[in-house]
Parts: C-alpha cells; sequence; structure tokens
C-alpha cells in the first residue's frame, strides 16, 4: 500500500507540474532552469532552494562573495547527492533520486511504525495523509525535507522495537540533515522514559505470573544512545570552524534571510495588524497577507495537534510536534512554515486516527488534495510557496 499510494501521488504531482509550466506565467521572480530540455527535471530540480543543494554537491560551501551563504544548509543532502552522483553521472538526477527513494522509504517505514500499535487502515490513511498533504510535493525535489523524515521516523520506530543505538546514530544523521534534527534527542529521550515507566508498571504484574514473559524495560545505558542526536549538529559547527573560523557559520547565514529570534507573541500580534485602509477595503482589494496567514494557520494546527498527543499522553510524539513547530516559528519569520509542518510526522498518525470517522477522513483529503494541486503549480512556477 505504500509503495502504490506514492506512486499516485508522486504521479498525480508530476502531472499538474508538467500541464502547468506551459499554462501559468511564470512569476516576477528572474527563474533559472538547469535543464530546460526536460519539464519535470527541470520543475523540482532547479527551483529556489533545490539549487543550494546541487551547488553544495558540485561547488562545496561557499560564504564570501555571494548574497545567500550555502552553510545555511546542513550537509547530509549534499553529500548523499554527490555520492549518488557516482552512478548517476548527473547531479540533478541524483539529487532527485536521493529525495524520492527517501521519500518512499518514509512512508514504508512510517506503515510499519503506525501499525505496530494501531490496525492496519490506520496506518493506511497515515501514508495517505503525509502523501497528500499540501507540501508533499517538497518530498519529490531536491530538498532535505523527505531524508529528515525517513530519518525521523526510522529512529522513532528503532526504539519502540528496542534497538536503542542504532536509533541514536540515525538520529545524528537526522541533526545533520537540518537544524531541527537536534529535537530527535527529545523525541527519543521521552521515549525512553515512556517505554521504561510503562514495562516497569506492565511487566512486574505479568512477572507474577509469567515469569518468563516480562519484558525488560529500556537500560539506562540505552538513555545515552537516545540523546545523541546533538552530535550531528555539533559534527557541523566543528567542520565550519575549521573551514571557515565560524561555528555558528550557519545561524549567522540563517539571518540573511531574515531569521532572527522573536517573541512568539509580537510575531502574532504582525498578523493582526489593522491595514491602512481598513479590513473590509483591505479585503476586498485582495491586499491581506493570505500567503503569512496561510503559514501561521498550519503552525497554530501543528501546535494543537502536539497538544493534543500530549494529553493523550504520547509524550515523546507530542514533545517532538509541539518543540519542532514552535522552533521554527520563533525565527520570527512565516516564510516555509507549511513546508517544515509537513516533516512532524506523529501529527499524521493522530490525523489517521481521526480520519476512522468517515467526514473528517474526506475533510482531509479534499482540503488536502486542493491546495496541494495548487501549490505544486504554483511551485512549478517559480511562485513562492514556502
Amino acid at each position: 500500500m505504500p509503495i502504490l499510494a506514492f506512486l499516485v501521488t508522486r504521479l498525480g504531482i508530476a502531472g499538474v507540474a508538467y500541464f502547468a509550466t506551459p499554462i501559468m506565467t511564470d512569476s516576477t521572480v528572474p527563474p533559472y532552469h538547469f535543464r530546460p530540455d526536460n519539464t519535470l527535471i527541470d520543475v523540482f530540480a532547479s527551483r529556489w532552494d533545490t539549487g543550494f543543494y546541487t551547488t553544495i554537491a558540485d561547488q562545496g560551501y561557499r560564504i564570501q562573495g555571494v548574497q545567500f551563504p550555502s552553510v545555511a544548509f546542513f550537509p547530509l543532502m549534499p553529500v548523499l547527492i554527490r555520492l549518488v552522483r557516482l552512478l548517476t553521472g548527473d547531479t540533478l538526477l541524483a539529487g532527485l533520486l536521493v529525495a524520492n527513494s527517501a521519500l518512499l522509504a518514509a512512508v514504508m517505514l512510517l506503515h510499519l511504525l503506525v501499525a505496530l500499535d494501531h490496525d492496519q487502515p490506520t496506518a493506511d490513511r497515515a501514508v495517505w495523509y503525509l502523501l497528500i498533504f499540501p507540501a508533499s510535493f517538497f518530498g519529490s525535489a531536491v530538498y532535505s525535507e523527505s531524508l529528515f523524515l525517513l530519518l525521523g521516523i526510522a529512529s522513532l520506530y528503532l526504539a519502540r522495537k528496542s534497538r536503542w543505538w542504532a536509533a541514536g546514530v540515525v538520529s545524528i544523521l537526522g541533526a545533520m540533515t537540518r537544524f531541527v534534527g537536534v529535537l530527535l534527542a527529545p523525541l527519543l529521550m521521552v521515549e525512553w522514559w515512556q517505554q521504561r515507566w510503562q514495562l516497569k508498571q506492565v511487566t512486574t504484574a505479568i512477572a507474577e505470573q509469567e515469569p518468563a514473559a516480562r519484558r525488560v524495560p529500556p537500560e539506562w545505558t540505552d538513555l545515552l544512545a537516545a540523546s545523541l542526536a546533538p552530535i550531528g549538529t555539533l559534527a557541523y559547527m566543528l567542520y565550519l570552524e575549521r573551514k571557515f573560523g565560524d561555528p555558528l557559520a550557519f545561524l549567522h547565514a540563517s539571518n540573511v534571510w531574515g531569521r532572527t529570534p522573536a517573541n512568539l507573541l509580537s510575531t502574532l500580534a504582525e498578523m493582526v495588524v489593522r491595514p491602512a485602509q481598513g479590513w473590509l477595503r483591505a479585503l476586498s482589494d485582495g491586499a491581506l497577507p493570505l500567503d503569512n496567514w496561510l503559514d501561521l494557520s498550519f503552525v497554530i494546527l501543528f501546535v494543537v495537534l502536539g497538544i493534543v498527543l500530549l494529553a493523550q499522553k504520547r509524550w515523546s510524539e507530542g514533545i517532538f510536534v509541539t518543540l519542532s513547530a514552535l522552533v521554527p516559528f520563533g525565527s520570527g519569520l512565516l516564510m516555509s512554515q507549511r513546508r517544515y509542518m509537513w516533516m512532524l510526522f506523529p501529527a499524521f498518525i493522530l490525523l489517521a486516527r481521526w480520519g476512522r470517522n468517515p467526514i473528517v477522513d474526506r475533510i482531509i483529503f479534499v482540503l488536502s488534495l486542493l491546495l496541494l494541486g495548487l501549490f505544486t503549480a504554483l511551485f512549478a512556477n517559480w511562485y513562492w510557496v514556502g
């Protein structure tokens, strides 16, 4: 089923991108085309941030003499692109192969992860909801989102299977993929605590009747394995220190995009400032900041989903979703938030549980597909959608 869902959604996204390219007019942003002779390769491998990943793979990091320093982008994705390029001989094809292979593996693992605690229809819905999320087309472009999804899901799945050291190593790779990868540490550490507490409660009662059936709670050494994710971030910082003399170069580079720590309430307040011409006139003129409001609505939705997970005592999943939604939002920049929310996979498990209700299921499908088609068409024609 995950393979079928992957193929159906990727073909649909490719179809929308292919037909939207000649039908719509390019945005006012001067476009560049790495592969003008192939529409689909050009769309998914030469739009916006894809240029950074492919350029890093070809030329390495640059920090001097450029408007946007590439060190803001973490290294695992470019490293994998460079390795796969040895097989393909083409950087763009290598990037597309890495991204889509990671996405396929991610949804297969997600199905297995959900099936540990829920029935197959719930696992099926989780996969579908993830693949039709409005920003899911980024998983087929040369972006690092699908790779981070794979590593995040794999780390939690391995922890649930009591393979803590493998989970720790995967979390290190996740932290080498994106800055929020460091949050895989609290995900796994809280998962360790949750398993230890629950198994102690359950297995003590079982052991009194059937000692052979007693499951062993995770060891204290497993907590060390669960906390390894920051090693990935520190490794990148060490590289930046040796090459550029600045271990925080990735943060300083992010400032160029306007990402600086900001008060969350101040960011929210900016979204409800009354327009100079008044609300009704701005509404009729189409002058409302709808794009920012849309990003804000995604952040609010996922923070709420994280809080719901916490209320349901799914502590590890809830903490990961809540923190991973709030940390990027704390940068004071709403741009790209809908794309960042797509990586918060436990939220889709919660939605899949709610999707047992046919009305909820249809609402999720209709809204997701409409926005996915719209955003894909805009992205194909150089409009900024995340």
